[in-house]
């Protein structure tokens, strides 16, 4: 099997003209042959390996002696970009296969949906990526301490034949606790299968999930293999490499797989064997089809719970795994909200659903184990929707259970023959006496028993919706600013969002938290959001002066979508500012905007080329409280700025001081270039612990004075000062 698939490969590549690889390939499937024949065997099988081992060698021979490799010159030329890999040996030596090793990628254009070619989204060999983007993706290509690369083309090109089965370099992987209780042991496919295969049939309901707890995983399978199913597009087996000539994936015999994984805001390739863990009496430990000599489940769940960090991971929600498994964007409703609409949103769901445009997971909170019981339902535990329904009025969900078995034990439940009327039966196509007989978790429920039942709707929509997308990869680090936002957000990532359209429209924008350790899930710590201000793309210093136009609620969830429903007779300007409670440690990010119209995204610019921060005090003597305190006000330390030049200048002043007091500044024009744009002015109001304004004026001397409200509010403070114009100097006055 190995040899044929090794020589199948190297057809492949013959065809394709990549002669030096296919040589390779032949000799190592011909080698294999001869090798082998040296064993006990039928002499059928002897026959079959000396035709291979003949055709293999009659075909390398073919290309050595053919034109295209018939002279050193014609070798050098193809490697004259670098003079170390010139060939120096004759032209019969077959060359090592080229390193596929993928780098990091430095085109902005990613494989997760169309991009139309304008000016904030790429076309090909369109926008690249910043340094500082390059070292956002370098940097958290390293997972639970193994290194995920971004997908690119040359990935398509990964060598998958050998003659040997192919061993992850990583090991095997960390098992669950239950996993290692049970354990026989780690075999691969045609150890414990008879014909394996890639692909029998993709069905949510041959998915079965084991002793691993990744419910909301197995869920996530679940309803990709069901969408896949029901429309005839390629959205879950597509990821798994190696794959035939229509893009099918294919049993390897050699034992190597790659999945294509969306991760810390690009595609990534993970490279997995196929050795799985199989308990004492051969059955497998993990997630698999329940279609015997079926692979694609068990495949797919190794490689996602390789980048977790094993078996044993933590749990996420399906919200993760189904972006991770089809970079589809996540968005999550809590079925507890106070202002909830519950028909409205079965509606939408409904509609959407049934169009293709969404896939969906709900998932139940805490139940004691007596009502779980009662119920026939699993304490915080994820299940695939695999339909919804309106019949007769009745609003319906049909959930699977990953367990593929213990359902739903109410209303329009199996044994519910109360509620299940002929016409019911007959609409839905549903035999419920049938179902009485086989449990394969696959139930019925009503919207009101889910919603009492259930405590948060997961959707995953589909990003093709959205004709125009970018993104920016970005860091946060913990010193910049305080390590709550609530006084100021002058040091939090923001951006300027400008959408070019006529008529209503919306946009969305969904923010990315990069995961690099598995404690990222189990403890995670970060509360992350998105605020959205109708400040003209302009930046935002306090946090509601003025409110937010969209006050996003921090999750400690990776990803955070938000939805700007744009009215019409663009175009409007949006500020966007990453926002989180409290920040422990740097972060990394993705922020990417789908859009149906036209529109620009770009971080707001800093235009201030000197910065100084000066470290100060108000002490008994230079307290002298605001200008309302006229027999103290002139006690208050004054700085004085002189920008040299004729022109314009921008100024950003921030002063900062303990919360307990409120603070601020005044700033008085000594004199000018030009006309003097003001005699004096503020800060504005007086605010606890922090108060900026951001200017501007004409080149010549100003004098800032740093004050709190009251006289005799003695503190420290810092004050910041940022010019357009580097040659600026400041200066103490008194």
């Amino acid at each position: 099997q190995r040899a044929k698939f090794m020589v199948l490969n190297a057809l492949q590549a013959d065809e394709a003209g990549k002669k030096e690889e296919a040589l390779s390939l032949y000799m190592e499937a011909a080698d294999l042959c001869i090798k082998t024949m040296n064993e006990p065997m039928s002499a059928s099988t002897k026959k079959q390996l000396q035709k291979l081992a003949k055709e293999s060698l009659d075909r390398a021979e073919a290309i050595k002696t053919s034109k295209q490799l018939a002279s050193l010159s014609q070798l050098d030329s193809l490697f004259d970009f670098d003079e170390s890999l010139k060939l120096t040996t004759s032209t019969t030596s077959v060359t090592k296969p080229k390193d596929t090793t993928s780098k990091p990628t430095h085109s902005r254009n990613e494989p997760t949906q169309p991009t139309t070619s304008t000016s904030h989204a790429p076309s090909s060999g369109g926008e690249r990526y910043t340094k500082e983007e390059i070292a956002v993706l370098r940097f958290t290509s390293m997972i639970n301490g193994r290194e995920y690369l971004p997908f690119m083309a040359a990935d398509l090109q990964e060598r998958f034949a050998f003659p040997m089965p192919y061993s992850d370099k990583h090991g095997i992987l960390e098992l669950s606790k239950k996993q290692r209780e049970r354990l026989g042991g780690w075999k691969r496919p045609d150890e414990f299968m008879n014909e394996p295969q890639m692909i029998l049939t993709v069905s949510s309901l041959s998915i079965m999930q084991t002793v691993v707890s990744d419910c909301s995983f197995v869920a996530s399978l679940a309803i990709s293999a069901a969408y896949e199913r029901k429309y005839n597009k390629k959205l879950i087996t597509s990821i798994i490499y190696p794959q035939n000539r229509k893009g099918d994936p294919i049993y390897n015999p050699c034992g190597k797989y790659m999945v294509k994984l969306h991760l810390n805001g690009v595609f990534r390739k993970v490279v997995i064997d196929d050795r799985l863990p199989v308990d004492r009496q051969g059955k497998l430990l993990c997630s698999y089809s329940a279609n015997r000599n079926e692979l694609w489940v068990s495949l797919v769940e190794k490689a996602y719970m390789k980048v977790m960090g094993g078996y044993d991971f933590p749990g996420s929600n399906s919200n993760i795994d189904l972006h991770s498994l089809t970079g589809w964007i996540p968005e999550r409703q809590s079925l507890r909200d106070k202002n909830f609409d519950y028909d409205g949103f079965f509606q939408k769901v409904r509609d959407r659903f049934h169009k293709g445009h969404c896939l969906a997971t709900i998932s139940t909170g805490m139940i004691s184990e007596a009502e779980a019981d009662r119920a026939g339902l699993v304490p915080t535990h994820a299940y695939a929707v695999l339909d919804v329904q309106v019949v007769y009025g009745i609003k319906l969900l049909q959930l699977k259970n990953p367990w593929s078995h213990l359902r739903w034990k109410g209303n329009y439940s199996a044994h519910d023959d109360a509620h299940w009327t002929p016409e019911l039966r007959k609409a839905l196509n549903y035999d419920n006496k049938y179902a009485q007989e086989f449990d394969n978790g696959v139930f019925w429920i009503d919207w009101e028993s889910a919603m009492h039942f259930y405590d948060t709707f997961y959707m995953n929509w589909n990003p093709e919706l959205f004709p125009k997308t970018t993104c920016r990869h970005a860091s946060w680090l913990a010193k910049d600013g305080p390590t709550k936002d609530s006084y100021t957000l002058g040091n939090n990532p923001q951006y300027k969002l400008e959408v070019r359209n006529k008529g209503a429209t919306a946009v969305w924008v969904l923010l990315t938290r990069h995961i690099t350790e598995k404690e990222d899930f189990a403890e995670n710590k970060e509360f992350i959001t998105l605020l959205v201000y109708l400040n003209e793309g302009k930046k935002v210093y306090y946090p509601y002066s003025p409110p937010p136009h969209i006050d996003g609620v921090r999750i400690n969830s990776p990803h955070y979508l938000t939805r700007i429903q744009v009215p019409e007779n663009g175009p409007h300007r949006y500020t966007l500012v990453v926002s989180q409670y409290e920040k422990h440690k740097n972060i990394r990010y993705t922020l990417r905007v789908y859009s149906f119209t036209d529109f620009k995204f770009s971080s707001i610019d800093n235009p201030y080329k000197m910065n100084k921060r000066i470290q100060g005090e108000w002490t008994a003597q230079t307290a002298g409280g605001c200008s309302n305190n006229k027999a103290t006000y002139g006690n208050n330390p004054i700085y004085q700025l002189n920008i040299e030049g004729s022109g314009q200048a921008q100024l950003l002043i921030q002063l900062r001081a303990p919360k307990s007091y409120s603070n601020g500044f005044d700033i008085i024009c000594v004199g000018t270039n030009g006309e003097k744009p003001f005699n004096k002015t503020t800060s504005g109001a007086f605010r606890p612990g922090y108060s900026a304004l951001e200017l501007t004026v004409p080149c010549g001397t100003y004098n800032v004075i740093p004050c709190t409200f009251s006289p005799q509010q003695i503190a420290s403070f810092f004050l910041d000062i940022g010019s357009s114009v580097q040659s600026t100097k400041i200066s103490r006055l008194k």
